[in-house]
């Protein structure tokens, strides 16, 4: 017979808190608990379960409980691969993270202290070195970080930069007459001249020169390269004035696999001398010179030399040396690991062990753009050096070619983009044909809706770590946003919630803030009619009093500005006017607006209309985004819904959810688009994961 289980019957020890609570009670306290309970279970009754899904999205019913339906809930971060032990979702690809069992890297050890206790927020000074860690980064680094442009969002902080990253590496010593910078600082022979030096590099003086002292020890006691560049160094005989040092691509670490993860050794560092050829992915770094040298992306200290407070041992980063291996047998495989692949796993919370990369907020946001910027690297290479198997199309670039009034002779020079790849321009503008041939066969689509991620929430704070904030944690936000949108796709597609839907597509943007939102066009088998649109969108406050939830959701997520003369600098304001002409006008009726969009039943106060009172202002129904009561029930963020109603709206909604993220302008014929495009897209935290 099985052993009873301990915590089944009266006398748990939250059984035994709770009688010994309530006798304590005195008659107030009790009657107040008494009237709590009643009140609370007086709402569960109240609220109804959701059987009947389709058309539900017609038929909203506040009484019913949507947002706990186990068709829309997450639930919580606790699936565990059983292969790396990463924690995921329920909905997540069982291949995510280790691509099931395929890819082994030793994990990165937690960092010395002081890093550490800055990082959990033990220590005293943690805040302010969270809010500048960017800054502190840039004090220690060896290599410098290179775009055409770096943007730090304000509103909701992220990082992203337009161009090529590249990273680049200058001589191990200055010239005479020159500053110590990067490298060369940690060869400064007085350890207060090297503070000094650290923090005059932050033009703000917002780095403190106690903490980069006690950085800097922690650096030049635990950092493998800079123990053996100077080992390097101090071994050079005096007569020769001319030597590099290398470190080189590729190594095999002592006792692992050539795939496997393992920190440098000092023998990796090599001393030589001038005019020796290497390979062209060694860093070759002299001991005087002027130029800066680009460092190849795939090399393994590539990561180690840019952010010596996330690898601050050193520890490698990718290379292509890294090899799969059988989840089975742990034998190594002739596929190599990519560079895509290796960050997934590099980013993921495991069981029981605390990934301290996720912990470096704005550093961490700077470290997926890098990577990214590598991934993309590495596909776009592929493209480059593969032009003659991909050029299927060759008459269509041909012609691509005589369009752009390139010289004739050029033509077998053309560097082609091809539309597999995901966010090119070819790709976006066969997408914008789709949508036009959905159009052309089916009409126009019946709703166009807007969804953004909402960093607040449950699933991401559940999961921050304690005094993180969702900005810290693109990884999170991103994830969660991914699966509540799969959510969404199942409500429309399959629980038919606006009824039978004949097709649909949607694309993922990200903006300056840095939160992902979506664009999606429905087409539906059964129209919707004029006199069904109050009941699918909503362009008014509901009753406070019967669905206050639905209440606060609008005001917290559905309300515009205010801006005009309410808030002169919002940033919607052009040449004093609201670019998206609000406040609207009331309207007692819905009916058909010249601008192909519906003008939506907007009732004024004196015909019963609701107010709410944000930033001390009286808000109205003039202010109101519409919306679908159900969805954004379910989802508590901004769902902007909208009922298509003319040619012109089509063609501009089939071009504007295909127009891809910020980017300068493109131009398709550009003879290198590889390069074109490399140059001109924009890359931010959130895109990156």
């Amino acid at each position: 017979m099985p052993k009873r289980k301990s915590t089944i019957g009266r006398s748990t020890a939250n059984a035994k808190r709770v009688r010994l609570v309530r006798s304590n009670e005195n008659s107030v306290e009790r009657n107040n608990r008494l009237l709590q309970n009643r009140e609370r279970n007086k709402n569960l009754r109240n609220v109804n379960a959701w059987f009947n899904k389709e058309y539900s999205a017609m038929n909203y019913d506040f009484t019913i409980d949507y947002k706990n339906d186990p068709m829309v809930t997450l639930g919580a971060m606790s699936i565990v691969c059983q292969y790396c032990l990463a924690l995921k979702w329920k909905d997540e690809s069982k291949g995510m993270c280790c691509s099931n069992g395929k890819i082994k890297l030793v994990e990165i050890c937690p960092p010395p202290e002081p890093l550490n206790s800055l990082l959990t927020g033990d220590h005293p000074k943690h805040g302010e070195f969270k809010r500048n860690i960017r800054r502190y980064n840039n004090a220690f680094q060896m290599t410098s970080f290179k775009s055409r442009k770096i943007v730090e969002g304000k509103f909701m902080p992220t990082f992203k930069v337009q161009g090529q990253v590249y990273h680049l590496a200058g001589s191990l010593l200055p010239n005479r007459s020159d500053e110590y910078k990067f490298l060369q600082i940690y060869f400064i022979a007085d350890p207060e001249t090297q503070v000094t030096t650290r923090c005059n590099i932050d033009s703000r003086k917002l780095l403190d020169s106690s903490l980069i002292r006690s950085l800097q020890d922690m650096l030049h006691s635990h950092n493998i390269y800079i123990q053996s560049f100077k080992t390097a160094i101090e071994s050079v005989l005096p007569n020769v004035p001319d030597y590099n040092i290398v470190i080189h691509a590729s190594r095999v670490p002592t006792g692992e696999h050539r795939g496997r993860y393992n920190a440098p050794s000092t023998s990796e560092v090599a001393v030589v001398i001038s005019g020796q050829q290497f390979h062209k992915r060694d860093i070759v770094l002299c001991n005087r010179d002027d130029n800066l040298k680009k460092i190849s992306e795939i090399h393994r200290s590539y990561d180690s030399l840019q952010y010596p407070l996330m690898l601050c041992r050193g520890e490698d980063g990718y290379s292509i040396d890294i090899h799969q291996i059988d989840p089975h047998t742990g034998v190594p495989l002739q596929k190599i690991v990519s560079c895509m692949n290796y960050y997934c796993y590099r980013i993921m919370e495991r069981q029981n062990n605390c990934n301290m990369l996720l912990r470096y907020g704005m550093l961490l946001n700077q470290y997926l753009v890098d990577q990214y910027s590598k991934i993309e690297s590495e596909r776009l290479a592929y493209i480059r050096n593969n032009q003659t198997t991909l050029r299927a199309e060759n008459y269509i670039h041909l012609q691509d070619a005589l369009n752009s009034n390139e010289p004739s002779i050029e033509i077998g020079q053309l560097v082609i983009l091809p539309s597999s790849f995901t966010g090119g321009p070819r790709y976006l503008h066969e997408k914008t044909q789709d949508a036009m041939t959905y159009v052309k066969n089916y009409g126009k689509p019946d709703l166009f809706i807007t969804v953004t991620c909402n960093p607040n929430w449950e699933e991401i704070k559940t999961d921050l770590h304690p005094n993180a904030q969702p900005q810290d944690r693109y990884d999170i936000v991103n994830r969660v946003f991914h699966l509540k949108i799969q959510k969404l796709l199942i409500l429309i597609n399959k629980a038919n919630i606006f009824g039978e839907p004949r097709c649909f597509m949607y694309t993922v943007e990200w903006q300056k803030r840095g939160l992902p939102h979506i664009h999606l066009l429905l087409w539906l088998k059964n129209k919707i009619t004029p006199d069904q649109i109050d009941n699918v969108i909503s362009a008014e406050l509901p009753n406070k009093e019967d669905d206050p939830l639905l209440f606060n959701s609008v005001v917290r997520h559905m309300i515009h500005g205010p801006c005009g003369v309410l808030n002169t600098n919002s940033p919607c304001m052009t040449e004093g006017r609201c670019s998206k002409k609000f406040p609207k006008l009331f309207q007692s009726h819905t009916s058909t607006g010249d601008d192909g969009y519906p003008k939506y039943r907007r009732l004024s106060p004196e015909e019963g209309g609701q107010i709410a009172i944000i930033r001390n202002n009286d808000i109205d129904n003039r202010w109101v985004v519409p919306y679908n009561p159900l969805l954004l029930k379910i989802f508590d963020a901004h769902i902007n819904v909208e009922q298509c109603s003319s040619v012109k709206s089509i063609k501009y909604i089939t071009k504007y959810i295909n127009k891809g993220s910020d980017q300068d302008t493109f131009s398709l014929y550009y003879r290198n688009e590889v390069e074109q495009f490399q140059s001109d897209r924009y890359i931010c935290s959130s895109e990156a994961v």
